[in-house]
């Protein structure tokens, strides 16, 4: 097992699991696997197949030295638009180039910290990044506003529940979409990260999109069972309800993770302090027992889940923009400009120090040494941005075409399916 420095603890492959742990559990045959797939995407109403992307470039710029890119925004379910920035290198490698997608936690858009941080830092390591508006946020929110968290506000039963968690995972689905039509980006070399309410949203697009490489889930992919953290969590439109309605999975862990382990990759990372997910009484015991669920369902271990943590002091943060998941993703999609001695003597960085240095808003209900602000990121000169200086749209486009994008047009459609 690799020793990382003081500040966090080992990753923990599953090769680690011995093989007598395994559950005993007739394992899933790839029909069975296509047939939940689309079970899953049915209960959320998710389009199947996927709507054409039809991207709309409104600007193309230049956020940073060694990093271009595109003002754009794509369609999603029940036709709405999700407006997006694509962070790319500049210059482009000459061989195609991987792709990151990043999912938001509450809260969060294109206009948070770690978005448009993930756009430059992975950029410069030569990666197609694109960070999107969750909805209710940025320019998917009637006020133009971010951190609103708007869509928790949402009045509506189990249904509409299920169509707002399907509409989160149509986003990242399209997302992906995107970068696999994209002639610079290799389609077999895409990750997607979440943090917080992304790791959920996550954890159930990396169970059904067989297109994605590698997931990382942070700040939660520690899903639990009945009457547990996730089936009471406080936001219960966009996570409680939504993961309710998957009971017809059985070992819903198991089997979420089982099909992430048929498609490819992944890794949960977690700070052992991070009480807004309940790690501290979902660590090392719990993930090993929920690699071992997986296995069974899986019939190997080959492909099940690695997970890792940051010490007690580390909480609610997107740890893919530190070193040891750096270095996971570098080993599943190989960041063209880097290497992993390269990634081993980056400089990093306290999130904290990089905000009062840059003047980068971190929003506030985060902003705390235990959380977001104590983030030791990879540094890479990452600079900061005001609100505006990332929107897609100019204020007259938005004014135009804002009922294609904001909250209470996809609401009103839910609401009348409902």
């Amino acid at each position: 097992m690799k020793n990382y420095s003081p500040l966090f603890l080992a990753v923990v492959p599953i090769a680690w699991i011995a093989a007598a742990s395994i559950q005993k559990a007739p394992p899933l045959t790839t029909a069975q696997e296509t047939e939940l797939r689309q079970e899953i995407c049915s209960n959320f109403f998710i389009p199947q197949p996927l709507p054409p992307v039809d991207v709309k470039i409104y600007r193309t710029f230049e956020p940073a030295p060694g990093v271009k890119a595109e003002a754009l925004s794509y369609v999603t379910q029940a036709g709405m638009r999700v407006p997006a920035i694509l962070y790319l290198p500049d210059p482009l490698p000459a061989a195609k180039i991987p792709g990151f997608v990043v999912v938001n936690g509450h809260g969060g858009d294109k206009y948070s910290w770690y978005s448009y941080y993930t756009g430059i830092l992975f950029a410069r390591g030569g990666a197609a990044v694109l960070t999107y508006d969750q909805i209710g946020e940025g320019e998917r929110n009637i006020d133009h506003k971010s951190g609103t968290r708007a869509h928790d506000y949402i009045k509506g039963g189990p249904i509409v529940a299920r169509h707002l968690a399907g509409l989160m995972i149509c986003d990242a689905m399209q997302a992906v979409s995107c970068l696999c039509e994209r002639p610079e980006v290799d389609a077999h070399r895409i990750a997607i990260g979440g943090y917080s309410l992304g790791s959920f949203v996550v954890a159930l697009t990396g169970a059904v999109d067989t297109r994605i490489h590698a997931c990382v889930l942070c700040g939660g992919g520690d899903l639990d069972g009945p009457g547990g953290y996730w089936d009471k969590a406080d936001k219960p439109m966009c996570e409680a309800l939504p993961y309710q309605s998957l009971d017809f999975l059985g070992d819903r862990p198991a089997v979420i993770y089982a099909l992430h382990a048929a498609r490819g990759p992944t890794m949960i990372f977690n700070g052992l302090g991070d009480t807004v997910v309940a790690i501290p009484s979902h660590s090392q015991r719990f993930f090993k027992d929920m690699q071992a669920r997986t296995a069974g369902l899986h019939g190997t271990t080959n492909g099940v889940f690695d997970y890792g943590f940051a010490p007690v002091d580390c909480g609610h943060r997107p740890y893919w923009l530190t070193r040891p998941v750096v270095e996971w993703l570098q080993k599943q999609i190989d960041f063209p400009n880097w290497t992993e001695d390269r990634i081993e003597t980056m400089p990093q960085i306290k999130i904290g120090d990089w905000s009062a240095a840059h003047h980068a808003a971190i929003d506030k209900l985060y902003a705390t040494p235990l959380r977001e602000s104590g983030t030791p990121a990879l540094d890479a000169d990452v600079p900061g941005y005001t609100h505006d200086e990332l929107n897609v749209m100019t204020a007259e486009q938005w004014d135009n075409e804002k009922t294609n994008y904001i909250l209470e047009t996809w609401l009103a459609l839910a609401q009348k399916q409902e």
